[in-house]
């Protein structure tokens, strides 16, 4: 891959432009651009790409609001602002060609709200496609995976492929919030096969795992408290403390006992709350997330969260409002179709190590198209392409190795089109 490749172009210039989840408005504009270049590719933009009612951790409309003037101003298409409006952000892309197997591809395209290093030791900014929307980047390598799709489906529009690719640019990865409106969504009815597929997470560049195992099923969790403001000095039994509501809560959810059917997380990681030392806080806002090494080992946590923060309300006055904010079933990848993979990436010339699978340790919302695929008797299977990074995901200073983009596009076109010739089934 050269300086001129097209698809190290695309990657940079997205690079340049992130934004974070459901605000991809500028991001869907340019993906719109590449993708209708690509002859016999239907594209389609925001709404109808996905079942709008499955949608988790949109932000307030004011922050859409932002994000969707920005976009306007940087020149992206009125039918895309029009399409997008309301958050509704990311591209669906549907080559039809022929009696074959129907297969999916997932990529993830937003960013996070993540400071982009300055140093001179980071190539973005040394070589000019930084960041230029300050506190957001790409950290996660969604720009590449981006460039990963437009590549695939070039790809495969070359070759004699026979059968239904869709490719899905999902928003909203990040937050956990994307996944499954998209997966319940009318493109991904009758999905037999399903490919997802991330750069990096420690795997060296020239490195390939054919699959992941063992991601986590997650919730993430907005727990609000509501009691009644009151002079902490003169009055405060007249008060309901939600700070009280809320340290109570906080200390006995990290007391749920764990489960003897596997692992469990738990974390809250943010508190808001209280405006100054003599008033009784009348309003807490409490977001965490439970984790589970299945899905009802997760539900299993999710429902002694509930029943904690409840309790806690009650205990102190006030009442309380949780909503989920973003989730994800756990669902392995399936080892027929990680097979394909392998079997691809072993032949490649610039893979040095093939790894058939790996237990993932983190969670992914693309669970919820493997999830669907599965549970209608298809097969689906998310691989890793390596990539050496600079810095860890989601810091500052995160970077893709760019040779790991062909690699990809190569791996994966190549494992959608001997799938669609050997249609392989499930063992057993």
């Amino acid at each position: 891959m050269t300086d001129t490749d097209p698809l190290l172009a695309l990657r940079r210039r997205l690079h340049r432009y992130p934004e974070p989840a459901w605000c991809e408005v500028h991001t869907t504009g340019l993906l719109v651009e590449e993708l209708e270049r690509i002859d016999g590719v239907e594209v389609s933009v925001g709404r109808e790409t996905m079942d709008p009612e499955h949608r988790m951790a949109v932000p307030e409309s004011e922050v859409l609001g932002e994000w969707h003037d920005r976009a306007r101003e940087r020149g992206t298409r009125e039918d895309v602002l029009e399409a997008t409006e309301g958050g509704y952000t990311g591209v669906v892309a549907v080559l039809d060609r022929g009696d074959g197997p129907t297969i999916g591809l997932r990529v993830d395209i937003d960013g996070l709200y993540v400071a982009e290093s300055e140093g001179e030791s980071h190539r973005p900014a040394a070589e000019g496609f930084r960041s230029e929307n300050e506190g957001v980047m790409h950290a996660c390598g969604h720009d590449a995976h981006m460039a990963i799709g437009v590549g695939v489906l070039e790809r495969v529009v070359e070759s004699g492929f026979e059968g239904r690719l869709v490719v899905f640019f999902q928003p909203a990865e990040e937050v956990a919030g994307g996944g499954k409106p998209m997966a319940f969504g009318p493109y991904a009815e009758g999905l037999e096969y399903f490919f997802a597929v991330h750069v990096g997470l420690d795997h060296p560049t020239g490195e390939v795992v054919a699959g992941i195992v063992e991601p986590l099923a997650m919730c993430h969790l907005k727990t609000v408290f509501r009691g009644r403001s009151a002079h902490a000095g003169q009055a405060p039994q007249e008060g309901r403390d939600t700070i009280a509501a809320t340290a109570t809560a906080v200390s006995n959810v990290n007391g749920i006992a764990r489960h003897s059917g596997g692992a469990t997380r738990l974390n809250v990681g943010r508190v808001e709350a209280g405006s100054a030392s003599n008033v009784v806080a009348d309003r807490a806002e409490v977001i965490g997330e439970v984790r589970g090494e299945t899905t009802e080992l997760m539900e299993y946590m999710k429902g002694e969260y509930d029943r904690i923060v409840a309790a806690a309300a009650e205990m102190h006055g006030c009442s309380v409002a949780q909503t989920v904010e973003g989730e994800c079933p756990r669902s392995d990848s399936d080892p027929e179709l990680a097979a394909v993979v392998a079997g691809v990436a072993g032949d490649h010339e610039m893979v040095d190590s093939v790894v058939e699978e790996a237990a993932f340790g983190a969670s992914e919302d693309a669970t919820f198209f493997m999830d669907e695929v599965q549970q209608r008797g298809g097969l689906a299977t998310y691989a890793i392409v390596g990539t050496d990074h600079p810095e860890g995901h989601h810091s500052p200073g995160f970077d893709v190795d760019e040779r790991s983009i062909p690699i990809a596009v190569d791996v994966l076109s190549e494992a959608i089109e001997r799938t669609a010739e050997t249609r392989p089934a499930p063992d057993g």
